[in-house]
């Protein structure tokens, strides 16, 4: 039997997008799938589909503070929030939805042109994205703030720029959107949009807590957000 495609769809934004990064990134290597990062707009899905950030409502946000700390912890992903950090993001979020200011929307050009022409960046480029925004609490907007998560993420300064100078061409920004308008087409409304490409058919699933599920239709165990490597064979 061939091994699975499983598209992740992402934004930098999103807390629980990096949840279920880290945990597709440990299981890549103890299911029979093949995990392919799809960099997008989460200000455009939300546009498109009419969705609107889940803390805009109260009680929703003061759940929301509780289940990302419990959650963070029991993925063992550092994702750090407090209550100060709805009102960033959502700040981001609503202005991106309304093109007014697009929060974090020359990360994700970056994050695409890497994907474009440094594919091998790609996996600790977006980590050290969420990490700068979500452990550290900087900003990621700003040309020097990527190109400082660049060169965390191991890329040499002369290709940092590089990529940088790519992120107001066309051919970055059409790619961004196409993936977006793809994962809007799978039906993607948030995310993480993670997408099993089993038996000819894609099956859609929404947020970090459905990969358990996800396992149970593609015939992959469980083991839990932290599963244990298996030793390799002498």
């Amino acid at each position: 039997m061939g091994r699975t495609l499983v598209e992740l769809f992402y934004d930098v934004v999103s807390p629980y997008s990096w949840l279920g990064f880290e945990v597709l990134c440990r299981y890549q290597h103890i299911w029979n799938i093949d995990l392919r990062f799809r960099p997008a707009f989460l200000g455009g899905i939300m546009q498109a589909t009419g969705n609107k950030p889940p803390a805009m409502l109260p009680k929703r946000a003061e759940y929301l503070l509780k289940d990302i700390k419990r959650m963070a912890e029991y993925y063992q992903v550092p994702v750090q929030i407090s209550g100060d950090d709805f009102q960033r993001v959502l700040g981001k979020i609503c202005l991106s939805v309304s093109l007014l200011i697009p929060g974090t929307l020359g990360a994700m050009r970056f994050i695409t042109a890497i994907d474009m022409t440094q594919p091998r960046y790609l996996e600790p480029l977006s980590r050290e994205f969420w990490i700068r925004f979500w452990s550290q609490h900087e900003d990621i907007s700003q040309p020097e703030n990527i190109l400082a998560v660049a060169g965390q993420a191991g890329l040499s300064s002369e290709i940092a720029q590089k990529q940088l100078e790519m992120i107001s061409s066309p051919v970055v920004k059409n790619r961004l959107k196409e993936t977006t308008e793809e994962a809007i087409k799978y039906g993607a409304f948030g995310m993480p949009a993670v997408v099993a490409h089993f038996n000819g058919e894609p099956h859609l699933f929404f947020g970090s807590d459905r990969l358990e599920l996800l396992g149970s239709i593609i015939g992959e165990k469980w083991q839990g957000p932290v599963p244990s490597v298996p030793s390799p064979k002498m």
